[in-house]
């Protein structure tokens, strides 16, 4: 998998909603994963290849 820093959460949401609008797949919808710490907000997608990408943020609610 790899994974891409955003620097804010609407970053996160957009980078997600382009992804399946070129045609990718969800593997995650935008939201919080506290499991990883309390602010990791990320996403994942497929690629048209089937290619597995992150986009998170770890700022706090309102970026940097």
């Amino acid at each position: 998998m790899t994974a891409l820093t955003a620097r804010s959460r609407a970053s996160v949401d957009r980078c997600h909603a382009l992804a399946l609008a070129a045609g990718g797949t969800c593997d995650g919808a935008p939201g919080l994963r506290p499991h990883y710490h309390p602010a990791y907000y990320g996403a994942y997608f497929r690629d048209l290849d089937g290619n597995k990408l992150c986009v998170a943020c770890h700022e706090p609610e309102g970026g940097v």
